[in-house]
């Protein structure tokens, strides 16, 4: 029996809210993409003993991948980022300040380590309890609420950093 279609059409279903997430953790439109590429193409070839065996969330197995893979691209890069006289990325048109608070708020998840970053998108932006993002990250609740802790407080010291760009007339 082919699982091909099955897979297709989750593919196609989850593949924009995994982006989101994957850019949310990387603050890379190009090397999202290439997460959630990975995160697919490992699933295709054990889909269907996920399937078979009733996995019971595709969906929360699909981004413990996309984390995974997230973090072991961030521990095996040999490079730099690439400095650029200008960001290609523009935002789309519409409510200049809501795209402003977005762009800023963006800004500030990059300046997080990679972990205290994906720690903060699981919690916040997926809705994890605390001992979910334990687990999709392979270690204790302990040393989750530590790194939620410590991001929180270095994103508000960044964000007040940024205050006069926040609350312009």
């Amino acid at each position: 029996m082919d699982q091909a279609p099955d897979f297709d059409d989750f593919a196609a279903g989850r593949a924009r809210r995994l982006f989101q997430v994957a850019y949310l953790m990387c603050g890379d439109w190009h090397q999202a993409q290439d997460l959630v590429q990975t995160t697919l193409t490992k699933l295709y070839p054990v889909w269907g003993r996920l399937r078979r065996d009733g996995a019971a969330d595709l969906d929360a197995y699909a981004r413990k991948v996309l984390l995974r893979s997230y973090l072991s691209h961030r521990r095996l890069r040999r490079t730099g980022e690439l400095v650029v006289a200008e960001i290609a990325d523009r935002p789309a048109p519409g409510d200049g300040a809501a795209s402003d608070l977005r762009l800023t708020l963006t800004a500030a998840l990059r300046r997080l380590p990679p972990r205290n970053r994906a720690v903060v998108v699981l919690h916040y932006l997926e809705d994890y309890s605390i001992e979910a993002v334990a687990e999709a990250m392979g270690t204790s609740t302990g040393a989750v609420k530590s790194l939620n802790s410590r991001s929180l407080n270095r994103l508000r010291e960044i964000l007040d950093e940024d205050r006069p760009l926040l609350f312009q007339d």
